[in-house]
C-alpha cells in the first residue's frame, strides 16, 4: 500500500469531517463503541469482582465438606497444587452459663482462618476488623446468643466438658453468606479447644470443612481430583461454580444492560448504513475524476476504505473514553449496593469496542462502499452515469450476518443468536411489506383531504413528495420504525422492570422470621403476634426428612454425576404439608393435589388396615431442585423421617417467588401424612418500628423460638433496586442518543433531494412559510407512520422478551399506541425542520445545483 493512498485518505478525511453525513457517521460509530464498551467494562469488572467476593463468602477458592476428618494424602495433593489449607469444624451443642442453657452452632477455626476478608468483632472497645479467629481458650458469641443466655465480654461459658472465656461479640463473620440455613445462634472457638470439649465422638453430627486458597491454575490442576471426591460423596464447592448469584433484580438488570447495548449497536448500524449511502453518493464525482487520472478500481476501494477505517478508529478511541467514563458512573451509581471493591478495568472490553466499530462499519457500510468500485471515468462528462446501488438483499444480508455475529459474541449463545437473527430477518421481510401498505394507505388518505387551508395544501404536497420517491421514503420509514421500536422497547422494558421491582418489595414485606414454634406454643404465639404486626404469613408446619431413595435406587446413583454432591442428598430437608398451593408458588408441570373426600388423609388410611401395603404419597417439588437432580413428574422419591420411610411420587413441579421474604419449601406433602411426626412451625411477619418491644417479649415468653431480623437484608435489597434503576436510566439515555443519531443520519442523507424540491417550489412562487409547512407535513407523515409501525414491533418483541428472557408477565401498553405515532411525528418534524433551515434560506439556483446529487 503506497504512501500516496495514506496521504490522500488523510487529506480527504480531514476535509470530509466538515460534512454532515461524515459527522453523522462519526457520531453513530462513537455511540456504538461507547455503549458496548461501557456495558462490557462494567460487566467484566462485576464478573471478576463476584469471583473475588465468592472466595470470601465461601471461605476459600475451594471448600470441601464431609462427616469425617480429611486424610493427609488429600492435604498433600492440594498443597502440592499450590493451595494454602485451613481447617474448620461445624457442630451443634448446648451452651450454658449458670442456670441458662441454649443450643448453639459451634464453629471451630484454626490459626490460618480466614483466607479472605476480616471478622467484625466487638472486643469491648467498639467493633474492630480482625483477620483472625479467637485464640486458644477463648470464644466469640453472636449478639443473639449473648442476649439469650445473658453473657458479656469476660464471662465464662460451658461448652461440653470445658469452659471458654467470651472475649468478643461477632458483628459479622468473614465467610458468612446471607441465608437462613443455620437457625441457631453462633459461637466461634479455636480448633485447639475442640478435643477438650469432648463433643467430637464417633457418630456425632459433625461437619469437617477443608478451606483451600490458591490461584486459578491450582484450581484447574485439581479438577480430576475434585470429580473423584464428588463421586465419593464429598461436598465440593468451587469458586467458579458456586459463586454468589446476582439475584433476580440484578440478573434482570444485567440482561437489560446487554439488551440496551445491542439496541444501541443496532441503531448505530442503521445510522452508519444511511450515512454511508450519502457519503458514497457525494464522492462519486471524486472517484470518477480519480479514474481519469489512472486510479484503478482496487485503488479507489482502498482509498475510501482507509478514510472510513481512520474515521472508525478515531470514533472508537473517543467512544472507548466515553465508555470508560460511563462505566465509572455506573459503578458509582451502584457502589452503595455492591458489597465488594471491584478490580480495575481490563483491556478486553476496549478491544471489544474497537472490534464492534469495525464490524458495524464493514457490515452496514461495506456493500454500499463497493459502489465506488463501479464508477466510470465517463461520469465526469455525463452525470447520469451513476453506478447502480447495491441490491437490497446484499445490504440487508451482510448487515444481518454481522449483527448476528455480534449477538453471538455478546450473548455467548449461538442458538440464541441464530434464533434472533432468523426471527429478525423474517420480521424485517414482513416489516417491509407492512411498511409499503401503511405508507400507501397513509398517502391515499392524505390526498383525499379537502379544503383550501394552508395546512391542508401542505399535507397534500408533502404526501405527493413522499409518493414521488416512494422507495426512498419506504427506506426511511423502515429505518425510523426500527429506531422507534428499539427506543420504545428499551423504555417499556425499563418501566416494567421498575414496576416489577417496586411490587416485589412493598412496605409491609415481612422483616422477621419466627422459627421452631412448637405445636403447644402455636396458639399462644399467634395471639401474641397478631395484634401488633402489619402482615403475617401462614404458619407452616415443618418436618425434617432425608432423601433415602430415588426411583428405587440410592440417591447418588439415581441423579446426574454433577448432582451427586448436592446438599439436598446429604442433609435433611425441611418438609411441610399444605392442602392449597401456597402464595407465591406456581405449578409449572403436573397438577396440584386433588382434595381427598376422607378427612383423615393418607396416613390414617394406611394405619386403618394392618394388612394394607403403604400407599405412594403424591408430593410437589420445587422446579430448581428437580432440575438439579434430574427429576420430573411421575418420578418416585423415598424420604426417611425419624425411623420411618415414606415413598412418594412427584405429582407437580412448582416455581417459587424467592424474593417475597416469605417461607418457601422445596418439597410439599398433602395433609394427613406428616402430622404424626415431630414438627415445629415457621412464619414471617412485618413488625413496625413502633412495636419493636414485642421482640424482647417474644424472646422472654418463647425462649425456644428463634427470631431472625431481616430488616438489614430488606434495606440492602431496596438499595439494590434504587441504584440499579439509576443505572438502567443511564443506559436508556445512551440508547435514546443512538436513536436520535439514526434520525439525523437519515434526514442528512435525503438533504440534496429536499434541497432540490425546495428550489423548485421557490421557482413556482412558494415562500419560506409554505416550504416550511410542506417539509414539516412530509416529516410529520413519515414520523407518524414510523411511530405506528414501531409501536406494533415494540409490543410483539417485548412480549417475546418477557416470556423467554426476562421472566416478566407480558402486557399491552395502551399509551404506546398514542405516544409513539404522535411523538414520532413531532420528533422527526422538529429534527427535519431544524436540518432544513439552511436549505430554505439558500437561493433557488444553489438548491437546483444539487440536482446531480439528488
Amino acid at each position: 500500500m503506497s504512501d500516496i493512498n495514506w496521504r490522500l485518505a488523510a487529506r480527504s478525511l480531514k476535509r470530509d469531517l466538515r460534512a454532515s453525513d461524515v459527522r453523522a457517521l462519526f457520531v453513530a460509530l462513537m455511540l456504538a463503541v461507547a455503549a458496548s464498551t461501557m456495558i462490557a467494562f462494567f460487566l467484566d469488572r462485576l464478573e471478576r469482582g463476584l469471583e473475588r467476593q465468592a472466595s470470601q463468602i465461601l471461605g476459600g477458592d475451594l471448600v470441601l465438606e464431609q462427616r469425617e476428618p480429611f486424610d493427609e494424602r488429600l492435604r498433600a495433593e492440594l498443597e502440592a497444587a499450590g493451595f494454602t489449607l485451613s481447617d474448620q469444624v461445624d457442630l451443634v451443642s448446648m451452651i450454658s452459663r449458670g442456670e441458662r442453657f441454649q443450643p448453639a452452632s459451634l464453629k471451630a477455626v484454626d490459626d490460618i482462618y480466614p483466607h479472605y476478608g476480616v471478622n467484625l468483632v466487638d472486643l469491648g472497645n467498639g467493633v474492630e476488623r480482625l483477620a483472625s479467629g479467637p485464640g486458644v481458650g477463648e470464644a466469640w458469641a453472636d449478639p443473639r446468643l449473648a442476649e439469650l443466655i445473658e453473657i458479656q465480654i469476660g464471662d465464662q461459658v460451658q461448652v461440653g466438658q470445658t469452659e471458654l472465656t467470651i472475649t468478643g461479640i461477632i458483628e459479622r463473620e468473614a465467610d458468612q453468606s446471607a441465608g437462613f440455613g443455620n437457625f441457631n445462634p453462633r459461637l466461634m472457638l479455636n480448633t485447639a479447644d475442640l478435643d477438650a470439649t469432648g463433643l467430637v465422638q464417633p457418630g456425632s453430627r459433625v461437619e469437617f470443612e477443608l478451606l483451600a486458597a490458591g490461584p486459578p491454575a491450582a484450581l484447574e490442576q485439581v479438577q480430576g481430583l475434585l470429580a473423584e471426591l464428588r463421586r465419593e460423596g464429598v461436598d465440593v464447592r468451587d469458586v467458579r461454580v458456586d459463586r454468589p448469584q446476582l439475584g433476580n433484580a440484578l440478573q434482570r438488570a444485567e440482561s437489560y444492560l446487554g439488551l440496551a447495548g445491542l439496541a444501541a449497536v443496532l441503531l448505530a448500524g442503521v445510522a452508519v448504513a444511511m450515512s454511508t449511502r450519502r457519503y458514497v453518493e457525494r464522492h462519486l464525482d471524486t472517484a470518477a475524476l480519480l479514474r481519469c487520472f489512472g486510479a484503478s478500481q482496487q485503488q479507489l476501494v482502498v482509498l475510501f476504505s482507509l478514510q472510513l477505517v481512520g474515521l472508525a478508529l478515531i470514533a472508537s478511541l473517543l467512544g472507548a473514553i466515553l465508555g470508560l467514563l460511563g462505566q465509572a458512573l455506573l459503578l458509582w451509581l451502584l457502589s452503595s449496593f455492591l458489597p465488594m471493591t471491584l478490580p480495575a478495568p481490563g483491556i478486553m472490553p476496549l478491544w471489544l469496542g474497537i472490534f464492534t466499530a469495525l464490524a458495524v462499519l464493514v457490515g452496514f457500510a461495506g456493500p454500499t462502499l463497493l459502489r465506488i468500485k463501479q464508477v466510470s471515468a465517463l461520469k465526469v462528462l455525463r452525470r447520469e452515469l451513476d453506478p447502480l446501488p447495491p441490491a437490497a438483499w446484499l445490504v440487508v444480508g451482510v448487515a444481518s450476518l454481522v449483527f448476528g455475529g455480534l449477538l453471538w459474541l455478546y450473548s455467548g449463545s449461538f442458538s440464541l443468536a441464530l434464533a434472533l437473527l432468523l426471527g429478525g430477518s423474517l420480521l424485517l421481510a414482513l416489516l417491509w411489506g407492512v411498511s409499503a401498505l401503511l405508507l400507501n394507505g397513509l398517502l391515499k388518505a392524505v390526498q383525499r383531504l379537502s379544503g383550501a387551508s394552508e395546512w391542508g395544501q401542505a399535507l397534500r404536497l408533502g404526501g405527493r413528495q413522499l409518493a414521488r420517491r416512494k422507495q426512498a421514503g419506504l427506506g426511511q420509514l423502515l429505518a425510523f420504525s426500527v429506531t422507534f421500536f428499539a427506543m420504545a422497547m428499551i423504555v417499556l422494558v425499563r418501566g416494567d422492570l421498575l414496576t416489577t421491582w417496586q411490587d416485589q418489595l412493598p412496605d409491609n414485606t415481612p422483616n422477621y422470621f419466627a422459627i421452631n414454634i412448637q405445636p403447644s406454643e402455636r396458639e399462644a404465639f399467634e395471639q401474641a403476634v397478631a395484634p401488633r404486626v402489619e402482615t403475617q404469613s401462614t404458619l407452616y408446619p415443618m418436618v425434617r426428612g432425608r432423601i433415602s431413595a430415588i426411583n428405587g435406587q440410592a440417591p447418588r446413583d439415581a441423579v446426574p454425576p454433577d448432582a451427586r454432591g448436592d446438599n439436598s442428598l446429604r442433609r435433611e430437608l425441611n418438609l411441610t404439608w399444605q392442602a392449597t398451593l401456597p402464595e407465591g408458588n406456581r405449578v409449572v408441570a403436573g397438577q396440584w393435589f386433588r382434595t381427598s373426600s376422607e378427612p383423615q388423609g393418607w396416613m390414617s388410611e394406611v394405619e386403618a388396615t394392618a394388612s394394607a401395603v403403604a400407599s405412594t404419597v403424591p408430593i410437589s417439588v420445587e422446579e430448581g431442585l428437580a432440575a438439579r437432580l434430574g427429576l420430573g413428574v411421575g418420578d418416585e422419591m423415598t424420604f426417611t423421617v425419624g425411623g420411618d420411610t415414606i415413598t412418594t411420587r412427584i405429582d407437580s413441579l412448582r416455581s417459587l417467588n424467592w424474593d417475597s421474604f416469605n417461607p418457601n419449601f422445596f418439597v410439599i406433602f398433602p395433609p394427613g401424612v406428616l402430622e404424626s411426626f415431630g414438627h415445629s412451625f415457621i412464619t414471617a411477619f412485618h413488625l413496625p418500628d413502633a412495636e419493636q418491644s414485642l421482640v424482647r417479649q417474644l424472646v422472654s415468653d418463647f425462649p425456644g423460638v428463634s427470631l431472625l431480623n431481616v430488616d438489614a437484608i430488606l434495606g440492602q435489597v431496596r438499595d439494590v433496586l434504587t441504584q440499579v434503576t439509576r443505572a438502567v436510566e443511564l443506559v436508556l439515555a445512551l440508547v435514546l442518543l443512538a436513536g436520535v443519531s439514526v434520525l439525523y443520519a437519515a434526514l442528512t442523507a435525503s438533504r440534496p433531494v429536499r434541497a432540490h424540491e425546495s428550489g423548485l417550489l421557490r421557482v413556482f412562487g412558494a415562500g419560506n412559510r409554505m416550504i416550511s409547512r410542506v417539509q414539516g407535513a412530509e416529516y410529520a407523515l413519515l414520523g407518524f407512520a414510523s411511530g405506528l409501525l414501531g409501536a406494533v414491533l415494540a409490543e410483539l418483541v417485548t412480549a417475546a422478551l418477557y416470556l423467554y428472557w426476562l421472566d416478566l408477565t407480558p402486557r399491552l401498553h395502551w399509551g404506546l399506541w398514542l405516544v409513539l405515532p404522535l411523538g414520532g411525528a413531532l420528533l422527526i418534524g422538529i429534527i427535519g425542520h431544524l436540518l432544513s433551515y439552511q436549505l430554505r434560506r439558500q437561493a433557488p439556483a444553489a438548491s437546483l445545483g444539487l440536482l446531480g446529487e439528488a
